[in-house]
């Protein structure tokens, strides 16, 4: 089996963790391909006895990859998800940082997760995503977001009008620092923090939820997945902000954007005894008393 190998943030305090998975990925004899900047960070402290197959990009990233393993948290996650882009190959995130809802194997689950790799006993779930068009050329070619896209004020404190369209029609008009679309699997990311609901990962829909609206009576709102949304921007500054997940690039209010499902799915990996209540559960602590 031959497994992608990603970090993003190196962090010299995850070693023993990272050298514990890197002697198993060797015991289980499964075929690394390391993420360059990666293998020359943690070389140093792991010395390999021969240099093993790198990658820089989705472009070098061997396309019979059997798996790709993020190391790191949730943003290495959304990281992963353009290397991998329309290929098929399976992702599943080893928690390295905080909440992990995506990365969501901890570390006292890795040996056994990555059991289950070899056995074969795991759930893989496809994921859908959110396209971006638009009328100039923006997130070099990977016009994607597993998690959400948004639209935000920038350079002034004052508020941003986004006129809002399903499928042409209007919709409503945001009066607010910014809007969200998130996808299910987005849901309980930037959304959640500002009042979205969460949403199963297998729901056919889009959320969208407004920054700091300012008029109170406006509420996220969940809309099927194979609408088209468009929008207008109007504010005092003539430059905002768009981003794809942790991705932004700055446009002006003349550039034309829509939304809506994209084409491929992101299949994301799962020992079997993961589901998505139970991650629910605990990272946000639901059904938890602490009074005693």
């Amino acid at each position: 089996m031959l497994v992608a190998i990603y970090n993003r943030v190196f962090d010299p305090i995850d070693v023993p963790i990272i050298k514990k998975i890197l002697d198993l990925v060797e015991a289980h004899r499964l075929q690394p391909v390391f993420f360059k900047d990666f293998y020359e960070r943690i070389s140093a402290f792991c010395p390999f006895a021969e240099t093993p197959k790198l990658f820089t990009g989705k472009k070098d990233l061997p396309r019979n990859t059997d798996m790709f393993l993020s190391l790191g948290g949730d943003g290495t996650i959304l990281d992963a998800v353009c290397f991998v882009g329309n290929s098929g190959i399976p992702l599943i995130g080893i928690n390295l940082g905080r909440l992990g809802f995506l990365a969501a194997i901890p570390e006292e689950e890795v040996e056994e997760a990555l059991l289950s790799l070899v056995r074969g006993s795991y759930t893989v779930e496809k994921r859908t995503l959110v396209h971006l068009d638009s009328s100039i050329p923006l997130f070099d070619g990977a016009p994607y977001a597993l998690n959400e896209f948004t639209l935000h004020r920038q350079d002034t404190s004052s508020m941003i009008k986004i006129h809002t369209y399903l499928n042409g029609e209007f919709l409503n008009t945001y009066w607010a620092d910014g809007l969200i679309v998130s996808t299910p699997t987005g849901s309980t990311g930037y959304s959640l923090s500002c009042g979205g609901p969460v949403v199963f990962p297998q729901t056919s829909s889009f959320v969208i939820t407004p920054v700091a609206p300012h008029n109170l009576n406006t509420r996220p709102i969940v809309v099927p997945d194979d609408n088209v949304i468009s929008f207008e921007i109007e504010g005092r500054s003539e430059h905002f902000l768009c981003t794809l997940d942790a991705r932004t690039e700055m446009i002006r209010s003349t550039v034309q954007l829509a939304v809506k499902k994209e084409s491929f799915t992101i299949s994301l990996v799962r020992p079997d005894e993961h589901n998505f209540l139970k991650t629910i559960r605990q990272k946000l602590y639901w059904g938890i008393d602490k009074r005693n």
